[in-house]
C-alpha cells in the first residue's frame, strides 16, 4: 500500500490549477456526502436489530467503518479522524435531510450536480481525473480535500 504523501503526491499532479482546486473543495465533499446518502437510502432493517440508533443503524455506517478501518486509518491516524469527524458529519446530516425530504433522490442529484463540477475542474485542468486510472483515488479525493482544509 502507497504511503499518505505517495497518494497525495500522485493525486496533486492533476491538481494544480486554482480553479480546480477550488471545484474540488467544493464537490469532492459533495459527492461524499452523497454517496453517504445514497447506501442510506438502502433498506437497512435487519440492521435496527444490531445498531441501537437511525443515523448508525444503515448500509452507509458499515461501508464508513470497514473503508475508515481498511483505509483511511492505515494511511495516517489523522487523517483518518479527519475523515472519521467528515463521515459522522454526513451520516448525521444526511439522516436530518432524509427526515423531510427523500435521500434518494436529494443525493442522486447531488451526485450528478458535484460530478459535472468535477469534470468541469478537470477540462479547465486540462487532466484527467485521478480515478481514471486507479480507483482507489476516489478514497484519496476526500482525504486530500479534508488534509488541506484542516490538517497540514
Amino acid at each position: 500500500m502507497k504511503t499518505l504523501q505517495q497518494w497525495f503526491d500522485s493525486y496533486a499532479v492533476s491538481h494544480q490549477n486554482p480553479t480546480n482546486i477550488s471545484i474540488h473543495f467544493i464537490c469532492v465533499p459533495a459527492i461524499f456526502f452523497s454517496v453517504v446518502g445514497l447506501f442510506m437510502a438502502i433498506p437497512s432493517g435487519v440492521l435496527s436489530t444490531f445498531l441501537p440508533h437511525p443515523i448508525i443503524a444503515n448500509w452507509a455506517f458499515v461501508v464508513l467503518v470497514v473503508i475508515l478501518a481498511l483505509f483511511y486509518f492505515r494511511l495516517s491516524v489523522k487523517v483518518g479522524i479527519q475523515m472519521l469527524l467528515f463521515s459522522a458529519f454526513c451520516l448525521i446530516l444526511n439522516y436530518y435531510i432524509g427526515q423531510y425530504i427523500s435521500i434518494l433522490y436529494f443525493s442522486i442529484t447531488l451526485f450528478v450536480i458535484a460530478w459535472i463540477g468535477q469534470f468541469y475542474g478537470h477540462k479547465v485542468e486540462g487532466q484527467k481525473p485521478s480515478f481514471i486510472d486507479d480507483l482507489q483515488f476516489l478514497l484519496v479525493g476526500p482525504a486530500w480535500v479534508m488534509y488541506k482544509l484542516f490538517g497540514k
